[in-house]
């Protein structure tokens, strides 16, 4: 199989994916209590019974369960996402309008992770079972315990409160305003602490693993200076396995993006997320996890065109 063959493959299976991923999350929704209507009217004690059911008929809740996730899936395929019921809003004006916010925020905690991960683990398996490689792992152990929630109050207490060198909430300025940049290096080392503590681990192991062998043995035999065996040869071998973590680590990130969000009030999908499971907008929870989804699935698939790049006996195979 050519690997032009292999992606095509790949992005076909991304429809029986999200279709079966739309149906529990569909199901999942509807099996809470309460819907979009009763959180609008709980704050209007004039309403009624008959308002409520007149508000149900008009978005279509008064249906079945299967006729409702029917008619929604119909209008998906036509590119229509529904409108938020709470603000009458388009949930597709919603979404990208919170893409920006979320895509930023997740390359900063990529960035994050990268710089750290990949010298500490570098360093880490040059100097095995050193007092360096002893403090990385330990360093490495706790990023991945620490719940990022409370990492993230506990830089933004030690930043911003006791220090003053960082705001407590998001500036009100456009996304690349240098305010706004400096305001995401928090949440960014928040939600990329635990994604560079896996991946200084895995660094660290495939380093001390290439750095055995005999290829390694012969280079050095031949008076290669240390730093070209090191960076040239060790590292890119290495890297296969940190590249096919790293994908896979999307979805931690995806997912802790909604606390961070949270956290520190960030205005991306995480935070609509949230305020729409609250509200029970089943139409933006449904869009914002596809979104997920597909964003998840593309990343396993970059990293398995990456590992084949990488990898050339990879390569072959397909």
């Amino acid at each position: 199989m050519s690997l032009r063959r292999f992606i095509l493959k790949r992005l076909l299976s991304i429809v029986p994916i999200l279709f079966g991923v739309s149906v529990i999350t569909y199901t999942l929704v509807h099996f809470t209590p309460g819907d979009p209507v009763s959180q609008m009217l709980a704050m209007n004690p004039d309403a009624t019974a008959a308002d409520a059911a007149q508000l149900r008929a008009r978005y279509g809740l008064d249906q079945p369960v299967w006729k409702q996730y029917l008619t929604w899936m119909s209008n998906v395929l036509t590119g229509d996402f529904g409108r938020v019921i709470s603000s009458n809003r388009p949930v597709a004006d919603v979404v990208v309008g919170r893409l920006p916010e979320t895509i930023a925020l997740g390359l900063f905690g990529w960035a994050f992770g990268m710089l750290i991960a990949i010298p500490t683990g570098i360093y880490a398996a040059v100097h095995k079972d050193e007092l360096g490689d002893t403090v990385s792992r330990f360093i490495a152990l706790s990023g991945i315990s620490l719940p990022n929630f409370w990492l993230g109050l506990m830089l933004m207490l030690l930043a911003a409160v006791w220090l003053d060198l960082w705001p407590v909430k998001a500036p009100r300025e456009p996304l690349y305003h240098p305010r706004m940049l400096k305001f995401l290096v928090l949440p960014g080392l928040t939600i990329g602490a635990s994604s560079a503590a896996t991946l200084m681990r895995i660094m660290r192991s495939s380093m001390a693993e290439e750095l055995n062998k005999e290829y390694v043995m012969a280079a050095r035999a031949k008076g290669l200076p240390e730093r070209t065996v090191i960076l040239k040869h060790v590292l890119r071998n290495s890297l296969i396995s940190v590249a096919t973590v790293a994908a896979f680590l999307t979805s931690s990130i995806v997912a802790g993006s909604v606390v961070v969000e949270q956290v520190f009030r960030w205005p991306g999908l995480g935070e609509a997320f949230i305020n729409a499971i609250t509200g029970r907008e089943i139409n933006l929870i449904m869009a914002i996890t596809l979104f997920t989804g597909v964003a998840i699935i593309l990343a396993n698939l970059l990293a398995d065109v990456a590992y084949a790049l990488l990898d050339p006996r990879i390569r072959d195979e397909y």
